[in-house]
């Protein structure tokens, strides 16, 4: 149950802008925000300690509770944004912490990373970063200019295509040209 109410969100989330465009107009309103919010709150449950997972989780839930309760499915189509903004606080705070996510994520398979290595961790942080503002500016242009269309399409298969692409580019540039 704790592995599922780890991945359930996520997993749902991933898709989540096709299931509102195509949903949306069939009633999927309550069902999905009930949803969303139920597995946020799961997650939270089961989340060890009082730490940033409970937080996040909690703060998830209560938007879509929200959502349903002052009935606004017109901010179903921030939640992309949201999740945008929330991961550049996390990759952006963390470049002012004695070591970026990246760096921790890197020193799980190689703990005594050398300097260069984590000269490029910083590197690769803030270009997560710049790509976090890109991605939450280009949702939230979309949301406005009301094309919800092209909404679900960027923010259901194109940003994904985008982070695929940065996390392959980064690989083969650190396998090939920094060799670690």
């Amino acid at each position: 149950m704790n592995k599922l109410s780890r991945i359930a969100p996520a997993a749902v989330g991933a898709v989540y802008p096709l299931l509102w465009y195509f949903g949306h107009g069939r009633g999927m309103f309550f069902w999905l925000a009930g949803g969303m919010c139920g597995l946020w709150l799961m997650r939270a449950a089961v989340s060890k300690g009082g730490g940033t997972g409970r937080a996040v989780s909690l703060l998830a839930a209560a938007f879509f509770a929200a959502v349903m309760l002052l009935r606004q499915p017109g901010w179903m189509y921030w939640y992309p944004v949201a999740v945008s903004l929330l991961m550049l606080g996390l990759f952006g705070s963390s470049l002012f912490a004695r070591q970026t996510l990246v760096e921790r994520l890197a020193r799980l398979q190689h703990p005594d990373l050398p300097p260069e290595g984590v000269r490029h961790t910083r590197r690769v942080t803030q270009i997560w970063c710049g790509f976090f503002v890109f991605n939450a500016a280009a949702a939230a242009l979309l949301v406005l200019s009301g094309r919800h269309g092209w909404w679900a399409l960027y923010t259901g298969a194109v940003s994904y295509i985008l982070m695929g692409a940065l996390f392959a580019g980064e690989w083969v540039y650190r396998k090939a040209v920094l060799k670690i």
